[in-house]
């Protein structure tokens, strides 16, 4: 009879085409921010924060709209705290009559609101914004690194951070090709999705780990193809229910978290991809055999350790 035995897909069949598809979105994501650079919102740049007072809650489309009208280009209008507290970030520099030209002018339109107060963000707090951020997400990759190698082992290090940094790259050429606001809540998202890959990344990891030790028989392709068939189920479900959490964030959640859900939503997908393809193609291209997650034979003794089990502290974790 024949075998009817339903093979699992050759995830690795196309891994050829997945490693040409990455390099290109990163180089062009690495062009864009060469050449286009990031549209770095006033967290970065600077700028004036007037915070008001309505007798009523307001419309946020009103306030824009007079705001607009009025001459002003690059500003947020969002609420703080209450319905009737609106806080508005504006890109003009600090001057003594801003925050009472913009109180004066939305009070015209027959608002009662009150100038709860102002201050203004110099251009050096941003620029050190700039460089304690990036400084941050390069102290996140290299935590990982030795982390994921002390628990695994060196190269599952080095194929869980390829990942991470190229999930990274693509979000922030994305926010370059579409010129969208790049501030605090980008940079907060673009943590969350370090934690989001390498989460996904590490559940494909261990299970190739554990199928190289139980799977005798078998070359590196076909055991890491099927680890990635016993895991993607969890994968795709994991990602449609954070999927939809975030369209809602998208859609509902009002413009100052836009971009927050934005920059998460292409993380997601992003990140989806690189835990099948990027990490399992990293550890192919370094030539992961089963001999490396052995811990070497007891001298002496020509016994082969059967597995190689991480320090206790670390199970912990």
């Amino acid at each position: 009879m024949a075998d009817t035995q339903k093979q699992p897909f050759d995830f690795m069949g196309l891994r050829k085409i997945a490693s040409v598809l990455s390099i290109t979105l990163v180089v062009i994501s690495l062009a864009l921010l060469g050449v286009r650079g990031l549209n770095f919102g006033m967290d970065f740049t600077g700028g004036t924060s007037v915070e008001l007072e309505y007798a009523e809650a307001p419309s946020l489309d009103a306030i824009r709209d007079q705001l607009a009208e009025a001459g002003y280009e690059q500003f947020v209008v969002q609420n703080f705290g209450a319905d009737t507290t609106i806080l508005i970030r504006m890109a003009e520099a600090e001057n003594d009559q801003l925050a009472r030209e913009v109180a004066g002018m939305l009070a015209a339109s027959g608002a009662e609101l009150e100038l709860v107060g102002s201050e203004f963000v110099g251009s050096q707090v941003g620029d050190e914004l700039k460089e304690d951020s990036g400084l941050g997400l390069l102290i996140a990759l290299a935590v990982v690194l030795i982390y994921v190698g002390m628990r695994f082992q060196f190269k599952f290090g080095i194929a869980s951070v390829i990942p991470l940094a190229h999930d990274v790259i693509i979000v922030l050429g994305v926010f370059a090709l579409f010129q969208w606001t790049f501030d605090l809540t980008v940079l907060a998202a673009l943590l969350a999705v370090i934690g989001y890959s390498l989460n996904d990344t590490i559940v494909v990891a261990d299970r190739i780990r554990e199928n190289f030790r139980k799977m005798r028989v078998g070359e590196p392709w076909d055991i890491i193809n099927e680890s990635i068939h016993q895991t993607i189920t969890r994968t795709i479900n994991t990602s449609g229910t954070t999927l939809v959490v975030l369209l809602a964030l998208y859609f509902f959640g009002g413009e100052a978290i836009n971009n927050f859900a934005l920059a998460l939503i292409i993380g997601v997908v992003v990140g989806t991809y690189s835990s099948i393809y990027v990490s399992a193609n990293m550890l192919m291209v370094m030539g992961v055999t089963r001999e490396d997650l052995m811990v070497p034979a007891k001298e002496g003794t020509g016994e082969e350790a059967e597995e190689e089990q991480p320090p206790e502290w670390l199970n912990r974790m």
